[in-house]
């Protein structure tokens, strides 16, 4: 199934045929792309922040990713926002991720964390709104909360929508706007802008489910349920689901 890049883009990753046999084993690890942002002390945050909370977050999270990524099979898999590689232990062995990762700082432990699993890692150092990626061209997209901080949500679940295959699904969990009537809400309108600032755009209060039921899938299944024990009280109204193209 190919994954090659459009026309004019870098290769995301080396491949074989008759006519180019392969040199040597195929590489575990290939970076792509000079794009990415690197904002400073916040980005040096971010990374620290879900590095040292890795362990935490996948715990509070664990039954909403449990559910979402259930039966995830490849041989090829887009991650929208790897981060420092959360999500590496949910993908079946053997298989080929294409990591979307815009933020440099996080780029170090995902690399670290590729290397001790039993998956082959390209790394994309762009955003999602423009993947170098064919139509029809992945098994399966992954994300967790992710969509809350890209700048255009639209935009990348219709590049989602393009480069899955026929029957490929799209798999997430996202953190949401709280239900008007509830406490949560009020905070997570008080402190928008200071949490957007502070983690790199994540937006508290955005409408994820109804983006992915306007973006196009032929079937839609989502769940509301918040994270159990979780102290971060601003997010923890969330979501998991699956979309099937």
């Amino acid at each position: 199934m190919s994954t090659e890049p459009h026309a004019g883009a870098e290769r995301a990753t080396p491949r074989t045929s008759p006519d180019h046999p392969a040199q040597g084993p195929a590489p575990r690890f290939t970076a792509v792309g000079d794009g990415g942002f690197d904002h400073g002390g916040v980005s040096r945050f971010n990374a620290w922040f879900f590095d040292a909370f890795d362990g935490y977050i996948n715990h509070i999270a664990r039954p909403h990713k449990q559910a979402a990524f259930a039966g995830l099979q490849g041989p090829t898999v887009l991650e929208l926002g790897a981060g420092v590689g959360a999500n590496l232990d949910y993908l079946p062995a053997g298989t080929r991720l294409i990591a979307v990762e815009p933020s440099l700082r996080m780029h170090a432990r995902l690399r670290e964390k590729a290397a001790t699993a039993d998956v082959e890692v390209t790394l994309l150092s762009q955003g999602a709104e423009a993947l170098p990626l064919d139509d029809a061209s992945v098994d399966e997209v992954i994300c967790s909360l992710v969509l809350c901080t890209v700048g255009d949500p639209t935009r990348v679940l219709a590049e989602v929508h393009r480069v899955l295959r026929p029957g490929g699904r799209f798999r997430f969990v996202e953190h949401v706007a709280a239900p008007t009537w509830s406490p949560r809400r009020w905070l997570q309108r008080v402190i928008r802008r200071p949490w957007a600032w502070l983690f790199e755009g994540c937006t508290l209060d955005r409408d994820t489910a109804a983006a992915v039921r306007a973006a196009g899938f032929a079937e839609v299944q989502i769940e509301q349920r918040r994270f159990r024990h979780s102290a971060f009280v601003p997010v923890n109204t969330t979501i998991w689901g699956v979309a099937t193209r």
